[in-house]
């Protein structure tokens, strides 16, 4: 449907921004954002003899992003989105995974840009430099405290959406994927061509592809494959003075650097070459809830000893919730142990029944299905088809639609006592409040593989990672506060139980909590030290060493960025 637009000029709460001049166009639809078909605003660019060069730099961004190839300037005009847009917030809430973070006082960015191409990511990375104002790159939406599409100073979003591509070279076992693909995208097109292949990154299938290499990225084959970030042969890269770098040009401190210490410090990676792996032909899950009263606790005590010595075909998790399953229909603490076997349950039956008896398994637990079944299953639509994983929309979330993350490593198994003292913490929780806690067992290669070999630090004798989450409702957003001090002091009761000096913390996981760097000016590396370590230990100085070489002005930045050693 053609539209016609007539441009207003309004005030955005950061600064007053002016647009370059245009003329009316006929417009249709271009790119379509989850079920959204935004409007487009089809600017004719010039070269505007009226604009001062004494003028606001901040107003001449738009102007800046049509005149930067001025060949292409109708092209990059379809993927701008600015406030007076019928379509900026149908693009801007499209993958906002956290409803947190989608308030009236959350701020907004100046600018959206989707681009089409590298020249359009170039465009914005010059534009915004040369005028001041920060970038925001979005791939999926799913960073735990909005750092991909909220900052409290002028700022603009890189959102890559329409940069998804997943190109499967089956022959070689490799593919190149676009960091706007979702890992269900990427799953979905490596299934297409062959079932047997596939890449060793997260469950949720909403989660974008380039966040999760960005910070490691492990999931349900990460104790027989590695992290997806393990599995990264090359990259392309725009860095902040716009040059396009892959793998031999950045040279591999950068290389190294980008494979797990976080997006928005070296640079925007429109795609990485990924290595492919081998998955049966049939795999088994297992699923199997105990109460309390079911002997729970003793349950996950011994579950610690048995899951990070699992065969590295083995994937395990233990989901702790609460539940008014007792006898009395009292509130109880449920835990619920799955597993996931690259392999048949003839085989899979006997190897539990030998490691795990206290479980008490029977057969009809173990469900035999296809690689691709078993990821519809985790991600919670195991009755639709797997056309599911390409549906980039909140539906089948596993997360709640307002929530607060944590996370800890565990390197000594926590005693019984100290179990029995978190349950009272997790049912003092409101009835508005949806609190599941994940227990991930690590072990396998992750014990094999050096902590220095990427900016990922957690591997051997890590025996598990914790992930708490605690989510409300929407009609629960005004008492959102007292979630978050819920999760604060259970975080603090767990302190005792897990890893130390440094508290141990998964970067995917984001937590700003555990420090920050300032919003204005520079932030110290002893400042940024403090959060720094606890995502990546000793690996932090050479993050910082890296950054330093690359990008020494400190243009890439947020709350968590790396910041330069003169900084």
């Amino acid at each position: 449907m053609n539209k016609k637009f007539i441009i207003s000029i309004s005030s955005h709460p950061f600064f007053p921004l002016k647009f370059p001049k245009c003329t009316l166009f006929q417009v249709s639809s271009h790119i379509t954002v989850s079920s959204h078909t935004p409007f487009t605003v089809l600017c004719h660019c010039f070269s505007l003899s009226w604009v001062s060069a004494s003028a606001n730099s901040h107003d001449d961004f738009l102007e800046c992003l049509c005149s930067y190839h001025p060949k292409e300037s109708s092209s990059i005009t379809q993927v701008i989105y600015t406030e007076t847009n019928s379509s900026y917030s149908a693009v801007l809430d499209s993958s906002i995974r956290n409803q947190r973070f989608s308030t009236p006082n959350t701020p907004k960015p100046l600018v959206i840009v989707t681009p089409l191409n590298i020249s359009h990511v170039q465009a914005t990375i010059h534009c915004s430099k040369k005028h001041g104002l920060q970038i925001r790159t979005r791939s999926g939406g799913h960073d735990f405290e909005g750092l991909s599409y909220v900052s409290h100073v002028p700022f603009v979003v890189i959102d890559l959406v329409n940069l998804r591509s997943v190109d499967v070279d089956v022959e070689n076992e490799e593919a190149w994927v676009q960091s706007g693909a979702t890992v269900g995208e990427v799953y979905y097109r490596i299934n297409e061509r062959s079932t047997n292949l596939t890449f060793p990154a997260a469950v949720g299938r909403t989660v974008g592809i380039g966040g999760s290499i960005s910070g490691g990225g492990d999931g349900l084959l990460f104790r027989k494959y590695g992290l997806s970030a393990d599995n990264v042969i090359d990259a392309q890269l725009v860095d902040a003075n716009g040059r396009v770098l892959d793998r031999r040009s950045m040279g591999e401190d950068l290389f190294w650097a980008i494979r797990g210490g976080g997006g928005g410090s070296f640079g925007i990676v429109i795609s990485w070459k990924i290595k492919l792996v081998h998955v049966p032909s049939t795999v088994t899950v297992f699923s199997v809830g105990r109460t309390l009263e079911q002997n729970a606790t003793q349950l996950l005590h011994r579950w610690q000893y048995v899951a990070p010595n699992l065969p590295n075909d083995v994937y395990s998790v233990v989901t702790i919730s609460t539940t008014n399953a007792s006898e009395n229909r009292t509130k109880t603490v449920l835990a619920t142990f799955i597993s996931l076997f690259q392999g048949g349950a003839n085989d899979f039956i006997p190897l539990m029944q030998e490691r795990f008896p206290e479980l008490g398994h029977v057969k009809e637990d173990f469900i035999e299905m296809t690689w691709i079944e078993s990821l519809l299953l985790l991600n919670g639509a195991s009755n639709e088809t797997s056309e599911i994983l390409l549906d980039r929309s909140n539906r089948y979330s596993i997360l709640p639609p307002s929530f607060k993350s944590k996370s800890d490593y565990v390197r000594k198994p926590m005693p019984e006592i100290a179990l029995q003292g978190l349950w009272p913490q997790l049912l003092e929780v409101d009835e508005g409040g949806i609190g599941v806690h994940y227990f991930i067992a690590y072990g396998g290669i992750m014990e094999e593989i050096s902590e220095t070999e990427t900016p990922f630090p957690h591997r051997k004798g890590t025996l598990y990672k914790i992930y708490y989450n605690i989510g409300w409702l929407e009609e629960e957003s005004n008492n959102s506060q007292r979630y978050i001090s819920w999760m604060r002091k259970l975080y603090s009761y767990m302190g005792p139980f897990v890893s130390k000096s440094p508290r141990e913390v998964y970067l995917n996981y984001r937590d700003l909590d555990i420090g920050r760097n300032n919003y204005y000016g520079k932030t110290s590396y002893k400042q940024a030290s403090i959060w720094g370590r606890k995502y990546f230990k000793n690996n932090f100085d050479r993050l910082v060493y890296v950054k330093t070489k690359t990008d020494p002005k400190n243009f890439f930045k947020h709350e968590q960025s790396i910041p330069p050693r003169f900084h």
